[in-house]
């Protein structure tokens, strides 16, 4: 198995166990499902007296997206309100150069050749303008979980369906450790 980590912040972001679309050579878009969460049932085949019964467990499931559980992400706002942390493109951009700065050092670092580093910057611009920009109030925004937000910021977004949410996470963003 290879997980995928932020090159910035060292977070665990996605792994191989997830089906990763490669758009446009800037970005993987990783398909997710809503899955209940809550306390464990578990059933060891004894039967419930008339007293339990009456008595009832309190159901605290929540639905919850798997790539966001899974990762431990967090979401950048207030979930209750649903105020989100960029709550303006300008925001959002603001923190997008200062990302994109670093990958851009971390990849000069890491002996990436210029071609690559003009390929990242080009699909990623491309990919922003294509698909961000014209959908931004759609996105939600997440970090990893060390919550640095000088880190890569995983977008959530639903596909055409409403119902069928996706990730994306930068390309070039990731590093690869195989366990």
């Amino acid at each position: 198995m290879i997980i995928y980590k932020d090159i910035v912040s060292g977070d665990e972001i996605i792994s191989d166990t997830w089906n990763l679309k490669e758009i446009d050579d800037a970005v993987y878009e990783i398909d997710c499902k809503k899955v209940s969460k809550g306390p464990d049932n578990i059933d060891i085949g004894a039967n419930p007296s008339a007293e339990e019964a009456d008595e009832g467990v309190e159901d605290s499931t929540k639905q919850v997206i798997d790539v966001v559980d899974a990762f431990r992400l967090n979401f950048l706002g207030d979930e209750a309100s649903g105020t989100r942390l960029f709550g303006a493109k300008k925001d959002y951009m603001a923190q997008l150069k200062t990302y994109m700065r670093k990958v851009v050092e971390k990849l000069k670092e890491s002996g990436a050749d210029e071609a690559t580093i003009k390929k990242f910057q080009t699909g990623a611009q491309g990919y922003y303008t294509k698909k961000i920009a014209p959908n931004f109030k759609d996105y939600d925004f997440y970090v990893g979980e060390s919550m640095d937000t000088d880190g890569m910021v995983v977008l959530l977004n639903y596909r055409e369906d409403g119902m069928t949410p996706y990730v994306t996470i930068w390309k070039y963003g990731l590093t690869e450790m195989k366990v």
